[in-house]
């Protein structure tokens, strides 16, 4: 059998394909604050995720220019585990220091983010070149 899918490097995507996440929730804010949704949960939702992906890109780059594998494991392991637990603790703050509908507003959001980033992944991956 042979392989039939082309492999894309990542950096040969184009750069709002890779982020295309991040440009919905940038375009949703407008859209969002004028529909009437809870401006705070937004903002703060927009702002997690953002910078998430931001500091994702930095674990990424860490990772691979780390000596070792072991390090860069590590490495990553401690950014697919701690991005998560940052989005939800954000999302937790938000409706307890504001009203429940900032934090639902901010969950919707980053849910919604984070489904468009899932699918662009499993899209977008590498592929491995395999031998019959």
């Amino acid at each position: 059998m042979t392989e039939t899918t082309a492999t894309v490097r990542a950096d040969r995507v184009p750069l709002p394909i890779r982020y295309l996440d991040c440009l919905l929730v940038v375009a949703f804010l407008p859209v969002g604050l004028l529909s009437g949704l809870p401006a705070l949960g937004l903002l703060v939702g927009a702002a997690a995720w953002i910078g998430q992906r931001a500091l994702g890109t930095a674990i990424e780059e860490r990772a691979a220019s780390a000596p070792d594998a072991r390090t860069a494991t590590g490495i990553a392991f401690a950014g697919v585990m701690g991005r998560p637990v940052v989005l939800a603790l954000t999302i937790l703050a938000v409706g307890l220091l504001g009203a429940k509908r900032d934090g639902l507003a901010a969950a919707i959001l980053v849910l919604v983010a984070f489904t468009v980033y899932l699918l662009l992944s499993i899209v977008l991956r590498p592929q491995r070149n395999s031998s019959p």
